[in-house]
């Protein structure tokens, strides 16, 4: 199984302060996590502190 983090890093937020919000987005979704079972095909949307969506994570049930 794979978990995957995709962020668009060209959003108005992340072009401003890139380190800063990926950090802010990191710890969100690092906390909420604890929401899902983490099972394949679990995922969902990513948002920026403006609250655009600027990305999404998901569990992959494939390996390489």
């Amino acid at each position: 199984m794979k978990f995957l983090l995709e962020v668009t890093m060209d959003d108005a937020a992340l072009a401003k302060d890139p380190a800063g919000e990926l950090g802010r987005i990191l710890r969100y979704w690092g906390g909420n996590l604890r929401h899902y079972a983490l099972s394949p095909g679990d995922g969902a949307a990513v948002y920026d502190s403006e609250y655009r969506e600027v990305g999404h994570w998901h569990v992959d049930g494939q390996t390489e």
